[in-house]
């Protein structure tokens, strides 16, 4: 998934950034609530992680902004604040789920794979396509029984063309959900991932069929 990180603890931005990466996803951080809400004006992201107290508006009016123009991006706030109170008032603000300081970080990121699989549908961990079997929960993907050995790119392009089996995904979208912006993204990085995928799910795994001048699309099976 691209993942923005709104944290203003430099610390601990670094470290959930490079957790987040290391497990595949592409990350941005920003340190204010007003960089957030104009990063994602622009940029489009699966998720959001919002920590309530920012330097300039806090969480909760960063998160009621976003609802009331009609963002739907899963938000998972982080509080060092232990009252009920904010727990519930971050949920009814539009929260999708609430994180406590310290944490561990297993814990975020099972919460983040649980979002994520919310977001594509499928609340299961596993999710298959013919003989192609993706488990989400280990980021690991197999065709039959042979385990595919995969890159953190190429898992995060399987990943996102098989939420969406059968369907074209634009290449501008694959772009944009696998890098993030500070990323160094050559003019082929899409289509060399895609390459690389091909080869590792043949013979007996779905194909992944290209749309010329559109996209690409995993065959369902």
């Amino acid at each position: 998934m691209r993942i923005l990180i709104v944290e203003d603890d430099a610390a601990l931005a670094r470290g959930i950034v490079a957790l987040l990466r290391a497990a595949g996803h592409a990350v941005d951080h920003v340190a204010t609530g007003e960089d957030a809400l104009m990063v994602l004006s622009d940029e489009p992201y699966a998720l959001t992680i919002l920590d309530v107290g920012l330097p300039d508006i806090d969480g909760f009016a960063v998160l009621q902004a976003l609802r009331r123009r009609g963002d739907r991006v899963p938000v998972l706030m982080l509080t060092a604040r232990d009252a009920l109170d904010d727990r519930v008032r971050g949920l009814d603000l539009g929260a999708d789920d609430y994180l406590r300081k310290p944490f561990a970080p297993e814990e975020l990121e099972a919460r983040i794979r649980a979002l994520g699989r919310r977001r594509g549908g499928d609340p299961t961990p596993e999710l298959v396509i013919g003989t192609l079997t993706l488990d989400r929960s280990r980021a690991q993907a197999r065709v039959g029984e042979r385990v595919l050995d995969l890159r953190r790119r190429e898992w995060a392009v399987l990943d996102a063309l098989a939420t969406r089996a059968g369907q074209i995904v634009p290449r501008e979208t694959l772009q944009s959900e696998v890098f993030g912006y500070d990323d160094p993204v050559g003019p082929n990085a899409i289509e060399v991932n895609i390459t690389r995928l091909r080869g590792k799910l043949a013979p007996d795994g779905p194909a992944i069929r290209t749309v010329r001048g559109v996209g690409y699309l995993l065959d369902a099976g």
